[in-house]
């Protein structure tokens, strides 16, 4: 028996995490989520995940402070960060990529693009029926 990847969701809107999670729960990930960067950097803490799905704009600390937190730290820098955006504007793209972002996917969310992307960065296991 596997174990089942851990997944954090992060978004300030309870209705875009639910849509994430119900996408992901049946494929079997083991996921949890919260709804600010501060709960997400707690969250990451307490329980690293195997990958985060970040979304940018949070009132409070925002995307790109939770990464620049992240990737400063050795102890989680290395956590796949799957950036979840309205925006798709060059200078935001520019700036997550420097930040060490290499997933940008843009909101409304294709499940199949999700599904790729989380494959990819997970070693393909768990695969949308």
């Amino acid at each position: 028996m596997t174990i089942p990847k851990k997944i954090l969701i992060t978004d300030d809107d309870p209705i875009n995490r639910k849509l994430v999670e119900s996408l992901l729960k049946p494929n079997g990930y083991d996921i949890r989520s919260v709804e600010s960067g501060q709960a997400a950097l707690d969250a990451v803490d307490f329980d690293p995940p195997d990958l985060i799905l970040l979304d940018l704009m949070m009132p409070g600390m925002d995307g790109f402070e939770v990464v620049r937190r992240l990737k400063a730290d050795a102890a989680t820098g290395r956590i796949p960060i799957v950036m979840l955006t309205a925006l798709d504007d060059d200078g935001s793209r520019a700036r997550l990529t420097s930040a060490g972002i290499s997933v940008i996917l843009t909101k409304p969310l294709d499940r199949w693009a999700l599904q790729g992307c989380i494959n990819q960065l997970l070693g393909g296991c768990h695969g949308i029926e």
